[in-house]
């Protein structure tokens, strides 16, 4: 198995480790995607997660992989399972809704709970290039609750989210 890690400004965040043969897949859909070949870029990331339904980081590479192409409502699609993915794994609600501070060790910048984070924050994106601002900024409040520090850094998009606001 091989660590699977993602950069943020605010430093290293691992959303847990990625057996070979999903990593292969993975990598091909790159190699796919920088070609030009987006359907079987597409196909690999569904078959590295068929593999591998419980591994996180595959949804990051889906929804990820739909947003790039601004094809957001696949992208919200992915982001939903993948946080459902998060909880189930994590022993917490799936619903970001119902969560409050003591669900989780929010606090941990490895683990499911931290993929949970980082993929609302995707979701709270997804929803504002969607021009559902309302929505977005709900989630955004939800990640100030859940995360004050910021870990996941959804503070550029909540600056974002709330000059968008101001202008409708």
């Amino acid at each position: 198995m091989r660590q699977i890690e993602f950069r943020i400004p605010d430093g290293r965040m691992a959303f847990g480790d990625v057996p070979e043969h999903i990593d292969a897949r993975l990598q091909e859909a790159v190699t796919a995607r920088l070609a030009g070949d987006l359907e079987t870029a597409e196909r690999l990331l569904w078959e590295a997660h068929h593999l591998g339904p419980k591994i996180l980081p595959v949804y990051y590479a889906l929804y990820k992989f739909y947003f790039n192409q601004r094809r957001l409502d696949d992208a919200e699609r992915v982001t939903l399972i993948g946080l459902e993915a998060a909880a189930r794994l994590g022993g917490f609600d799936p619903d970001w809704r119902r969560l409050d501070r003591a669900a989780a060790d929010w606090t941990s910048v490895v683990g499911p709970q931290h993929f949970y984070l980082f993929t609302l924050k995707a979701l709270a994106f997804i929803t504002l290039r969607g021009t559902r601002t309302d929505a977005s900024l709900t989630m955004l409040a939800k990640l100030r609750e859940l995360d004050p520090t910021d870990t996941v850094g959804y503070g550029v998009i909540a600056t974002l989210a709330e000059s968008v606001a101001r202008t409708d």
